[in-house]
Parts: structure tokens; sequence; C-alpha cells
């Protein structure tokens, strides 16, 4: 793995809330608010933002566990950001701690993990279960 892969990385991403992120679009509610799995998949990014650009070519992360709390709502229509910050390799497997804001207040927090792959391989073995 590359030795640029140390303790203190920090990766964010934001958007603005559309109406595919809003809780009733995405299956998990009936409120039209930001939906927790988007912003999982907002959380998931800042992590991928953190480390996947220092990876050797053919590398990449994939996300094997999240354990985050939702705290607060968000409307349709406010920005809202996520950061991850890199807290432990070992190995292949990463560990960040992650937040998450709407343009008011912190809206989710929490830990996530991402190991280290062969894109290649792990492409290849995912589409052996497709025949």
């Amino acid at each position: 793995m590359a030795s640029e892969i140390q303790v203190g990385l920090v990766g964010e991403a934001q958007i603005v809330v559309q109406s595919s992120h809003l809780a009733s679009a995405i299956g998990s509610g009936r409120l039209d608010v930001f939906g927790t799995p988007a912003m999982l998949g907002l959380i998931e990014l800042a992590a991928v933002n953190a480390v996947d650009h220092l990876l050797p070519e053919g590398s990449t992360t994939v996300g094997i566990r999240l354990d985050v709390r939702h705290l607060a709502p968000s409307p349709l229509g406010i920005a809202v950001r996520a950061r991850a910050e890199l807290v432990a390799v070992d190995g292949r497997r990463l560990s960040f701690t992650v937040e998450a804001f709407d343009a008011v207040e912190k809206i989710g927090e929490g830990t996530h993990e991402r190991a280290v792959v062969d894109a290649a391989r792990l492409l290849a073995r995912a589409n052996g279960k497709a025949t």
C-alpha cells in the first residue's frame, strides 16, 4: 500500500440537498428531509476523497463498515458537507472518524472503515456471480 496513506489525512464532500436525496425519494422514510442513505453516501465519498488519489494504479477502496448516527434533519435546498479523518491504518484496513453538517448544525457522526482492494480482482469476483 502507498506509504503516503497515513493517519491524519482528511477528505471532504459536499452537496446541496436535491429531491433525489430526500428520505421520501430514497424509500427510507416518508418525510421530505435529507435521507440517511444519502448522508451515508456523502460520508463514504469524503473518505474516498481522503485516500483514493494516493493509491497505487489498479487499487481502490471499498466500504466495509459504517457506524453513524443521523442527528438532525436537513431540508431540500440546504448545503450539506461530510468530513472523514483517517485515524488508523491496519494493513489494508483504513479507519475513519466521520461527521456531517448542514449549513446550521452537525447532522451526523460516527466511524467508517474501508479496505484497499485490487479493483480488477474485485470486479472479476462480482461478475463471476452473474454467470
